[in-house]
């Protein structure tokens, strides 16, 4: 007699889900429809999902690593971030971007709309030329999960 097994673990996107289901309704409506515009934006790229406890990142790379993304998006309950690699170089006359990491900076959006913006997608357009790893000219990008993310290591040994 042939038993038919039972295959529980959940797609990828059915995690992602999961994952954007801890926020109220409305956050959620606007992480989909940032996904939605963001994938639509970025066909070729790669979906990479972390899950933070309080919130949820997912970065468009050209490959599987992280670093490599152009944009990325931080969904958290106080609001949405876009961040864009290589901030710090891009050309910025309307002064949107904000932070002071050494590798990115964001943008704040209160909708999926503002992405179109003249100015938000110049600086887009700027991200995708300082990319290090060009996108793919073809073909489909994948989700990937990243799972929860790390603490981050102590970059220096203690002193004793």
């Amino acid at each position: 007699m042939a038993t038919k097994t039972d295959n529980k673990t959940p797609t990828p996107e059915a995690q992602l889900r999961s994952w954007i289901n801890r926020f109220e309704p409305k956050d959620q409506k606007l992480i989909r429809s940032m996904r939605t515009a963001l994938r639509k934006r970025f066909p070729t790229a790669n979906e990479l999902a972390y899950d933070y406890t309080s919130h949820v990142v997912i970065g468009y790379s050209p490959s599987d690593r992280g670093i490599e993304s152009i944009v990325a998006f931080d969904a958290r309950p106080e609001g949405m971030r876009l961040y864009l690699m290589q901030g710090p170089q891009l050309p910025d006359p309307k002064k949107l971007l904000m932070g002071s990491g050494k590798q990115a900076r964001y943008v704040s959006l209160e909708t999926a709309g503002k992405l179109a913006h003249p100015d938000v997608e110049a600086l887009i357009v700027a991200a995708i030329g300082r990319s290090k790893v060009p996108l793919p000219s073809k073909g489909t990008g994948n989700l990937i999960l990243l799972g929860r993310a790390a603490k981050p290591q102590p970059r220096r040994r203690p002193a004793k």
